[in-house]
């Protein structure tokens, strides 16, 4: 995309005659601020990088725009300060520009917070550290003496592949030592290379697997949108175990093509990731580049280097991916475009399915949202025309959908102290016999959520928030799952006093590991969890133990519900199915759905036939009973038309105002004073100030309001008009979340 000049309404600077840039920092400011420009720089385009004074510090910011800016006043140029120095890299392309504007629009995110999630690598802005590599010097002095180690050498580098000095050691079985001296006396040259390798490409030559009648279909509108280059969204909806993955590399391979063309897939969690990474390789020859919160800081630069330069053609990514600087966008994915962890509940408030939208539209090009279970939000776009629907309902290959069947466990309770009915353990026990896995799903960490003293009735809680402690029997400690705090599992009730009398109340995984290697004593159990698999390598040699039939029973959370495929799983136990739809979400019954489709699909995903059990107390349910159906059209439609009959998102809009402070009372009165000034418009209505189901989390008291509209219409300045115009309270924090997911 072509880059703005900074200069449309502006002379070039003279040392008589500097003239203004707006420059964008990654603090929380609304704006861009003014700084001269000195004549000793030269020309800069909307998009560079400089760096700037700011309070005493020296921040790096972004030159931004001058149009779309909103008139403020301005300080005279004897009040600015100097641009101090550019930094070398290429400009921000427009389209990122533009999506930092839009994102700051939309979630009401000032635009410097929204820019600091451009820039958060510092590493990657300052020069690449270099490292010593060495190829050959000069080698026909008669003077030089050459011994067998140092032939050795010689014959190393006589390629010209400049190495380091442990690498050319490692490979002539010398010391580096030699190679150094060597060095000294021009037999070596030494060439000085950053230490950041480049990243391989693509081989777009390779094929795929051969794909069915369904998948070709799909690929062949995915291949011709990104031919077309142009915005196209695509919701790709198939059932777990359809190929969606093999799908979508189809219109990867085809961005490919394009010179220069750069690719992003968006993951719900990178950490589980490792077979969809082994398939990458598998495909395209190469691993690609990666994005989490847990790769060090000289991969975070590196990537982030290559992103900006175009070197990374393809990125693989969470949510945080989408703000890196891509130099040219051709084709995005969101798979499990359905997962709640691509909302962000912490910073800036954004969704990255929706924004992934967003930023495929500014840059032009296609975009694909996978799932086996599509959000209503999605469904309905698709419905009505702004998304083409490209639905797959077959297994590929041989593998068939798994048989669901309920347990009721009103008629078939389990044995006193116990959590698996009669009935499941029957079927763990067949399935061992035959030689096959089973996963039990509980979607509960640790041993139980509550730890309750039976003399006196006290229940223990975080003393930094309003929940219990979860008893974790692993760690042997007790832990707050919303702050981190932990604790040892006291030997005698803190109200009391009495020993012996503290008990677990309910079941967690850790609690149904307790039972399950009662049970089934020679079975090999593992628990996967987000408390056992912490990094990219312990889950990548999980998922491999898995997979590789190393594993009998898995015992997990809804961590297990990934895309992952286990050729000898054919048995899955949900343990509590209705654990979900308890509570008063809006979303409770859609998610619910989801987590047990995507659970039950881990079973007979091979030749073998799978087979799914669902214990509840409630099979009457209309989740339960679309799962046992297979009638989820039905049951969504139904979603849908309550949603609509009540205006609720898709069908209208939420807006949520988050009030936390250390002090009550302060919290209460910033609630009183948003009240009495909320907007009184037709289509509006807001409810509010009430304690927020946690009321107080890391010793922060927690309020919420809620405003409803019937409209689809955008609410943003009606929402920041509210909040301008009320009475601010010192010590008050308050956050606006559009569009909220949750409402903990």
């Amino acid at each position: 995309m072509a880059q703005s000049h900074l200069f449309d309404r502006q002379e070039k600077a003279t040392a008589s005659n500097p003239c203004r840039v707006k420059v964008l920092l990654p603090v929380p400011f609304s704006g861009p601020l003014d700084y001269l420009l000195p004549a000793t720089i030269g020309e800069l385009h909307a998009g560079s990088l400089v760096k700037v004074p700011l309070s005493g510090r020296i921040v790096v910011g972004v030159v931004w725009p001058f149009k779309n800016q909103p008139e403020q006043k301005t300080l005279p140029d004897n009040k600015l300060k100097y641009v101090l120095e550019t930094i070398d890299l290429l400009p921000f392309p427009e389209d990122l520009i533009e999506f930092v504007d839009w994102v700051s629009a939309y979630t009401l995110a000032p635009q410097g917070a929204v820019l600091k999630m451009c820039l958060s690598c510092p590493q990657a802005l300052e020069p690449v550290p270099v490292k010593h590599h060495y190829i050959a010097g000069n080698i026909d002095d008669p003077a030089q003496r050459i011994t067998s180690g140092r032939e050795k050498v010689l014959n190393i580098v006589a390629d010209g592949i400049p190495r380091t000095a442990a690498d050319i050691a490692a490979k002539a079985a010398v010391g580096e030592s030699v190679v150094r001296a060597m060095a000294t006396k021009a037999m070596l040259s030494v060439v000085d290379l950053p230490v950041d390798s480049p990243f391989r490409q693509p081989d777009i030559t390779l094929t795929g697997p051969v794909l069915s009648s369904e998948q070709e279909v799909a690929a062949l509108a995915i291949r011709a949108a990104v031919w077309v280059q142009g915005f196209k969204p695509f919701l790709l909806d198939g059932v777990t175990g359809s190929g969606k993955t093999e799908v979508y590399f189809e219109g990867l391979a085809e961005a490919l093509q394009v010179p220069g063309a750069q690719v992003l897939v968006l993951v719900p969690e990178i950490a589980l990731t490792s077979q969809w990474l082994e398939r990458f390789e598998d495909r395209f020859g190469v691993a690609p580049a990666i994005w989490h919160s847990d790769i060090g800081t000289a991969e975070r630069r590196r990537v982030w280097r290559a992103v900006s330069s175009g070197d990374a053609r393809v990125v693989v990514g969470a949510r945080s991916a989408l703000f890196l600087p891509f130099r040219q966008l051709g084709f995005i994915v969101v798979d499990e475009e359905h997962d709640p962890s691509f909302k962000q509940e912490e910073g800036v408030l954004y969704h990255a399915r929706d924004m992934a939208v967003v930023r495929a539209k500014l840059a032009a090009c296609p975009l694909v949202l996978a799932s086996a279970t599509p959000s209503i939000e999605t469904l309905v776009n698709a419905k009505e025309g702004r998304y083409e629907a490209l639905i797959m309902r077959e297994r590929h290959g041989s593998a068939v959908l798994p048989e669901m069947k309920f347990i009721d466990m009103r008629a078939e309770p389990p044995e006193a102290g116990m959590w698996l009915s009669p009935i499941l353990v029957k079927e763990i026990e067949a399935t061992l016999a035959a030689r096959e896995q089973v996963m039990l799903f509980l979607n509960r960490r640790g041993y139980a959520p509550l730890t309750l003293c039976r003399t006196c009735g006290h229940r223990i809680e975080c003393p930094s928030c309003s929940a219990w402690l979860v008893e974790h029997r692993f760690k042997r400690e007790l832990q707050c799952h919303h702050c981190g705090h932990t604790e040892e599992i006291p030997k005698a009730c803190p109200t009391c006093k009495k020993e012996e009398t503290l008990v677990a109340c309910g079941p967690g995984v850790e609690r149904l590991f307790e039972e399950v290697i009662a049970r089934f004593p020679t079975a090999k159990v593992s628990v996967v969890t987000s408390d056992t698999m912490t990094s990219p390598t312990s889950t990548g040699q999980m998922i491999a133990q898995i997979a590789e039939g190393g594993v009998d029973i898995i015992i997990g959370t809804q961590i297990v519900t990934k895309g992952y495929h286990f050729p000898g799983l054919t048995l899955v136990g949900v343990v509590d199915a209705d654990l979900g739809l308890r509570g008063g979400d809006l979303r409770a019954g859609e998610r619910t759905f989801q987590q047990l489709v995507q659970v039950s699909g881990r079973a007979g995903r091979a030749e073998k036939k799978g087979r799914v059990y669902l214990q509840t107390y409630e099979p009457e349910h209309p989740v339960v009973a679309a799962l046992l159906s297979g009638d989820s059209e039905s049951f969504l439609e139904l979603e849908q038309s309550i949603r609509q009959s009540h205006a609720m998102p898709p069908y209208g809009r939420l807006v949520a105002i988050i009030l936390s402070g250390p002090d009550i009372g302060a919290v209460i009165e910033q609630g009183r004073a948003l009240a009495a000034t909320a907007p009184a418009e037709d289509g509006i209505a807001v409810v509010g100030p009430a304690p927020a189901p946690l009321t107080r989390v890391r010793g922060q008291y927690r309020f919420r309001m809620l405003l409803h509209s019937r409209s689809r219409d955008k609410v943003q300045g009606i929402v920041s008009e509210w909040v301008r115009r009320s009475k601010k309270i010192k010590g008050v924090r308050l956050r606006v979340d559009i569009d909220p997911y949750s409402f903990m």
